[in-house]
Protein backbone atom coordinates (compact mmCIF):
# COMPACT_ATOMS: atom_id res chain seq x y z
CA UNK A 1 0.00 0.00 0.00
CA UNK A 2 2.95 2.80 0.86
CA UNK A 3 4.15 2.09 -2.64
CA UNK A 4 0.85 2.86 -4.59
CA UNK A 5 0.08 5.77 -2.22
CA UNK A 6 3.84 7.43 -3.11
CA UNK A 7 5.11 6.06 -5.76
CA UNK A 8 5.74 8.99 -8.51
CA UNK A 9 6.19 11.64 -5.52
CA UNK A 10 8.74 13.09 -7.10
CA UNK A 11 6.34 15.13 -9.29
CA UNK A 12 9.11 16.32 -12.09
CA UNK A 13 10.00 13.27 -12.37
CA UNK A 14 13.64 13.30 -11.36
CA UNK A 15 14.59 11.41 -7.97
CA UNK A 16 14.62 12.84 -5.04
CA UNK A 17 18.29 12.66 -3.56
CA UNK A 18 18.13 11.51 0.43
CA UNK A 19 21.18 11.85 2.12
CA UNK A 20 21.09 10.44 6.17
CA UNK A 21 22.86 11.83 9.21
CA UNK A 22 23.35 9.58 11.87
CA UNK A 23 23.36 6.08 12.08
CA UNK A 24 21.75 4.64 15.33
CA UNK A 25 18.45 2.72 15.54
CA UNK A 26 16.65 5.14 13.39
CA UNK A 27 19.07 6.03 10.85
CA UNK A 28 19.72 2.17 10.36
CA UNK A 29 15.84 1.92 9.76
CA UNK A 30 15.45 4.90 7.34
CA UNK A 31 18.59 3.64 5.53
CA UNK A 32 16.94 0.01 5.40
CA UNK A 33 14.07 1.74 4.04
CA UNK A 34 15.36 3.81 1.21
CA UNK A 35 17.24 0.84 -0.02
CA UNK A 36 14.78 -0.54 -0.39
CA UNK A 37 11.54 1.22 -0.89
CA UNK A 38 13.12 4.22 -1.93
CA UNK A 39 13.79 3.13 -5.74
CA UNK A 40 10.05 2.82 -6.52
CA UNK A 41 8.90 5.71 -4.54
CA UNK A 42 11.03 8.18 -6.26
CA UNK A 43 14.02 8.29 -4.09
CA UNK A 44 17.55 8.19 -4.27
CA UNK A 45 19.60 7.65 -1.31
CA UNK A 46 23.23 9.62 -2.02
CA UNK A 47 24.97 9.44 1.73
CA UNK A 48 25.17 8.05 5.34
CA UNK A 49 27.20 10.03 7.39
CA UNK A 50 28.11 8.93 11.38
CA UNK A 51 30.11 9.97 13.77
CA UNK A 52 31.88 7.05 14.32
CA UNK A 53 32.24 5.71 11.02
CA UNK A 54 33.00 2.19 11.63
CA UNK A 55 29.79 1.71 12.73
CA UNK A 56 28.48 1.49 9.07
CA UNK A 57 31.15 -1.01 8.25
CA UNK A 58 29.70 -3.72 6.65
CA UNK A 59 26.06 -2.52 5.95
CA UNK A 60 26.20 0.69 4.57
CA UNK A 61 27.93 0.44 1.06
CA UNK A 62 31.32 2.02 0.88
CA UNK A 63 30.68 4.52 -1.81
CA UNK A 64 27.48 6.16 0.66
CA UNK A 65 29.41 6.17 2.81
CA UNK A 66 30.27 10.00 3.58
CA UNK A 67 33.51 10.66 6.01
CA UNK A 68 33.49 14.53 6.35
CA UNK A 69 29.90 16.13 6.75
CA UNK A 70 31.35 19.31 5.45
CA UNK A 71 32.01 17.86 1.89
CA UNK A 72 27.90 16.64 1.59
CA UNK A 73 27.41 19.58 -1.38
CA UNK A 74 29.46 16.51 -3.46
CA UNK A 75 26.49 14.58 -3.18
CA UNK A 76 23.92 17.28 -4.53
CA UNK A 77 20.98 16.33 -1.78
CA UNK A 78 17.68 17.76 -2.18
CA UNK A 79 16.75 16.53 1.19
CA UNK A 80 19.04 15.86 4.35
CA UNK A 81 17.60 14.19 7.20
CA UNK A 82 19.03 14.59 10.78
CA UNK A 83 18.80 11.49 13.03
CA UNK A 84 21.81 12.03 15.61
CA UNK A 85 21.70 14.75 18.12
CA UNK A 86 20.80 18.20 18.69
CA UNK A 87 24.33 19.25 18.20
CA UNK A 88 24.70 18.01 14.71
CA UNK A 89 21.64 20.74 14.04
CA UNK A 90 22.99 23.68 15.95
CA UNK A 91 26.86 23.15 14.84
CA UNK A 92 25.79 22.17 11.14
CA UNK A 93 22.11 22.72 10.19
CA UNK A 94 22.59 26.18 8.52
CA UNK A 95 25.37 24.66 7.00
CA UNK A 96 23.41 22.21 5.59
CA UNK A 97 20.59 24.44 4.32
CA UNK A 98 23.15 26.03 2.09
CA UNK A 99 22.72 22.91 -0.40
CA UNK A 100 19.52 21.26 0.46
CA UNK A 101 16.09 21.16 2.41
CA UNK A 102 16.39 19.63 6.16
CA UNK A 103 14.45 17.32 7.90
CA UNK A 104 14.84 17.99 11.55
CA UNK A 105 14.76 14.53 13.51
CA UNK A 106 16.24 16.38 16.71
CA UNK A 107 14.07 18.88 17.21
CA UNK A 108 15.26 20.01 20.83
CA UNK A 109 18.23 21.78 19.35
CA UNK A 110 15.15 24.86 18.23
CA UNK A 111 15.17 24.94 22.04
CA UNK A 112 18.42 27.57 21.82
CA UNK A 113 17.06 30.60 20.53
CA UNK A 114 20.83 31.41 18.52
CA UNK A 115 19.62 28.26 16.92
CA UNK A 116 16.57 28.71 15.58
CA UNK A 117 17.21 31.75 14.52
CA UNK A 118 20.18 30.66 12.31
CA UNK A 119 18.08 27.98 10.83
CA UNK A 120 15.79 30.46 10.16
CA UNK A 121 18.28 32.80 8.53
CA UNK A 122 20.02 30.23 6.53
CA UNK A 123 16.20 28.84 5.21
CA UNK A 124 15.63 32.01 3.08
CA UNK A 125 18.95 32.84 2.33
CA UNK A 126 19.06 29.77 0.40
CA UNK A 127 15.21 29.32 -0.33
CA UNK A 128 15.51 25.65 1.48
CA UNK A 129 12.82 24.55 3.92
CA UNK A 130 13.13 23.40 7.51
CA UNK A 131 10.76 19.92 7.83
CA UNK A 132 10.80 19.00 11.46
CA UNK A 133 9.74 15.36 12.17
CA UNK A 134 7.04 14.69 14.81
CA UNK A 135 7.56 11.97 16.18
CA UNK A 136 5.93 10.99 19.06
CA UNK A 137 3.46 13.48 19.20
CA UNK A 138 -0.19 12.47 18.34
CA UNK A 139 -2.27 14.89 17.29
CA UNK A 140 -0.03 17.59 15.71
CA UNK A 141 -2.44 18.57 13.54
CA UNK A 142 -5.33 19.44 15.39
CA UNK A 143 -2.96 21.24 18.08
CA UNK A 144 -2.09 23.39 15.35
CA UNK A 145 -5.06 24.43 13.66
CA UNK A 146 -6.01 24.91 17.63
CA UNK A 147 -3.70 27.46 18.09
CA UNK A 148 -3.98 29.25 14.83
CA UNK A 149 -7.79 29.79 16.14
CA UNK A 150 -6.80 31.47 18.88
CA UNK A 151 -8.43 28.35 20.84
CA UNK A 152 -5.17 26.83 22.50
CA UNK A 153 -4.35 28.26 26.40
CA UNK A 154 -2.46 25.43 27.58
CA UNK A 155 -0.27 22.64 26.59
CA UNK A 156 2.08 19.74 28.44
CA UNK A 157 3.62 17.09 27.20
CA UNK A 158 4.65 14.58 29.73
CA UNK A 159 6.57 11.31 28.76
CA UNK A 160 7.33 8.17 30.77
CA UNK A 161 9.84 5.62 30.87
CA UNK A 162 12.03 3.52 32.74
CA UNK A 163 15.36 5.44 33.83
CA UNK A 164 17.25 3.40 31.86
CA UNK A 165 15.54 4.86 28.84
CA UNK A 166 16.82 8.27 29.43
CA UNK A 167 20.17 10.04 28.52
CA UNK A 168 20.36 12.91 30.92
CA UNK A 169 22.74 15.74 30.86
CA UNK A 170 23.94 18.33 33.79
CA UNK A 171 21.67 18.95 37.13
CA UNK A 172 19.07 16.06 35.43
CA UNK A 173 21.63 13.20 35.54
CA UNK A 174 21.92 13.65 39.16
CA UNK A 175 18.25 13.55 40.19
CA UNK A 176 17.57 10.32 41.99
CA UNK A 177 14.93 8.06 41.15
CA UNK A 178 13.22 7.51 44.07
CA UNK A 179 10.13 5.14 44.59
CA UNK A 180 8.53 3.13 41.53
CA UNK A 181 7.75 6.70 39.59
CA UNK A 182 9.87 10.10 40.10
CA UNK A 183 9.21 13.10 38.32
CA UNK A 184 12.59 14.18 37.23
CA UNK A 185 10.94 17.62 35.54
CA UNK A 186 8.43 19.76 35.31
CA UNK A 187 8.68 22.95 33.84
CA UNK A 188 9.28 24.89 30.27
CA UNK A 189 10.03 22.54 27.91
CA UNK A 190 13.01 25.22 26.80
CA UNK A 191 14.72 24.40 30.25
CA UNK A 192 14.28 20.49 29.74
CA UNK A 193 15.63 20.40 26.03
CA UNK A 194 19.27 20.91 27.13
CA UNK A 195 19.34 18.56 30.05
CA UNK A 196 17.37 15.77 27.97
CA UNK A 197 18.23 16.24 24.27
CA UNK A 198 17.33 13.13 23.38
CA UNK A 199 14.20 12.58 25.56
CA UNK A 200 12.54 16.04 24.81
CA UNK A 201 11.81 15.69 21.11
CA UNK A 202 8.42 15.06 21.56
CA UNK A 203 8.28 18.22 23.71
CA UNK A 204 10.05 20.07 21.38
CA UNK A 205 7.83 19.30 18.36
CA UNK A 206 4.66 19.93 20.56
CA UNK A 207 6.41 23.73 21.46
CA UNK A 208 6.44 24.08 17.00
CA UNK A 209 3.32 23.00 16.99
CA UNK A 210 1.85 25.66 19.35
CA UNK A 211 3.51 28.83 18.06
CA UNK A 212 1.34 30.72 20.41
CA UNK A 213 3.02 29.00 23.50
CA UNK A 214 6.34 28.04 21.89
CA UNK A 215 8.82 26.44 24.08
CA UNK A 216 8.66 29.30 26.99
CA UNK A 217 4.96 28.35 27.72
CA UNK A 218 4.42 24.67 26.99
CA UNK A 219 5.03 22.55 29.81
CA UNK A 220 7.23 19.47 29.59
CA UNK A 221 7.27 16.22 32.14
CA UNK A 222 9.41 13.75 32.38
CA UNK A 223 8.87 10.74 34.41
CA UNK A 224 11.50 7.65 35.41
CA UNK A 225 9.01 5.00 35.80
CA UNK A 226 9.97 1.45 37.03
CA UNK A 227 7.36 -0.21 35.93
CA UNK A 228 7.69 1.06 32.31
CA UNK A 229 10.71 -1.68 30.99
CA UNK A 230 9.24 -2.27 27.20
CA UNK A 231 7.45 1.14 26.79
CA UNK A 232 7.23 4.34 26.43
CA UNK A 233 4.11 6.90 27.52
CA UNK A 234 3.42 9.79 25.84
CA UNK A 235 0.56 12.30 27.19
CA UNK A 236 -0.42 15.48 25.49
CA UNK A 237 -2.93 17.21 27.59
CA UNK A 238 -4.88 20.86 26.31
CA UNK A 239 -7.05 22.95 26.70
CA UNK A 240 -8.44 26.29 25.80
CA UNK A 241 -10.15 29.45 27.17
CA UNK A 242 -13.37 29.50 28.69
CA UNK A 243 -16.76 29.58 27.07
CA UNK A 244 -19.69 31.13 27.65
CA UNK A 245 -20.45 29.26 30.10
CA UNK A 246 -17.24 28.90 31.99
CA UNK A 247 -16.04 25.34 30.53
CA UNK A 248 -12.91 24.86 28.99
CA UNK A 249 -12.38 22.76 25.59
CA UNK A 250 -9.74 20.24 26.90
CA UNK A 251 -8.35 16.93 25.13
CA UNK A 252 -6.10 14.38 26.85
CA UNK A 253 -4.62 11.46 25.12
CA UNK A 254 -2.30 8.61 26.00
CA UNK A 255 0.17 6.77 23.84
CA UNK A 256 2.34 3.99 24.29
CA UNK A 257 4.94 2.99 22.03
CA UNK A 258 6.69 -0.40 22.33
CA UNK A 259 10.29 0.09 23.08
CA UNK A 260 13.22 -2.57 23.46
CA UNK A 261 14.51 -1.99 27.25
CA UNK A 262 16.84 1.09 27.58
CA UNK A 263 16.23 2.11 23.76
CA UNK A 264 15.71 5.86 23.42
CA UNK A 265 13.34 5.35 20.62
CA UNK A 266 10.20 4.06 20.57
CA UNK A 267 8.96 1.21 17.79
CA UNK A 268 5.79 3.40 16.59
CA UNK A 269 8.23 6.21 16.24
CA UNK A 270 10.61 4.90 13.96
CA UNK A 271 7.49 4.12 11.55
CA UNK A 272 6.20 8.07 12.05
CA UNK A 273 9.73 8.66 11.46
CA UNK A 274 9.45 6.97 7.85
CA UNK A 275 6.04 8.74 6.93
CA UNK A 276 7.53 12.21 7.31
CA UNK A 277 10.16 11.74 5.37
CA UNK A 278 7.78 10.86 2.76
CA UNK A 279 5.33 13.87 3.54
CA UNK A 280 7.79 15.94 2.97
CA UNK A 281 9.14 14.71 0.14
CA UNK A 282 5.91 15.80 -1.25
CA UNK A 283 6.11 19.36 -0.19
CA UNK A 284 7.57 22.89 -2.05
CA UNK A 285 10.68 23.97 -1.05
CA UNK A 286 9.36 26.72 1.21
CA UNK A 287 11.86 28.69 3.53
CA UNK A 288 10.76 28.47 7.24
CA UNK A 289 10.19 26.17 9.58
CA UNK A 290 7.58 23.44 9.00
CA UNK A 291 6.45 20.08 11.30
CA UNK A 292 6.20 17.32 8.73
Amino acid sequence: MQTTRFKGMALDGVPRRVGVVGYGRLGQSLVSHLLTQGPDLGLELVFVWNRDPGRMAGSVPPSLQLQNLAALGERHPDLVVEVAHPKIIQESGAQILRHANLLVGSPSALADQATEQQLLEASHRWNHAVFVARGALWGTEDITRLDTAGGLQSLRVTMATHPDGFRLEGPLAAVPSTGRRTVLYEGPVRGLCPFAPRNSNTMAAAALAAPSLGFDRVVGVLVADLSLTDMHVVEVELSGPPGPTGRRFAVHTHRENPAEPGAVTGSATVTTFWRSLLGCCQLPSRPGIHLC
